[in-house]
C-alpha cells in the first residue's frame, strides 16, 4: 500500500491535464472577448452605413 501512496504521489499524469484544461479554457474566453468585440463593431458599422445610406436616399 505505501508503495502504491509513493508512486501516486510521484505520477505527473494528472497536471499534464490539468494544463491543458486551464489553457482550453483561457483560449475558449479570449475567443468569446474577441467574437463580442467583432460583433458590437459589426453592429455600430452596420447601423452608421444605414444611416448614411437613408440620409442619401432623404437628400435626392
Amino acid at each position: 500500500m505505501m508503495n502504491f501512496i509513493k508512486n501516486f504521489r510521484k505520477d505527473e499524469d494528472g497536471a499534464v491535464t490539468v494544463d491543458w484544461v486551464v489553457l482550453t479554457a483561457a483560449i475558449v474566453g479570449l475567443a468569446v472577448a474577441a467574437f463580442t468585440s467583432i460583433e458590437t463593431s459589426a453592429t455600430n458599422l452596420t447601423t452608421q452605413i444605414t444611416g448614411d445610406m437613408d440620409s442619401q436616399l432623404d437628400a435626392q
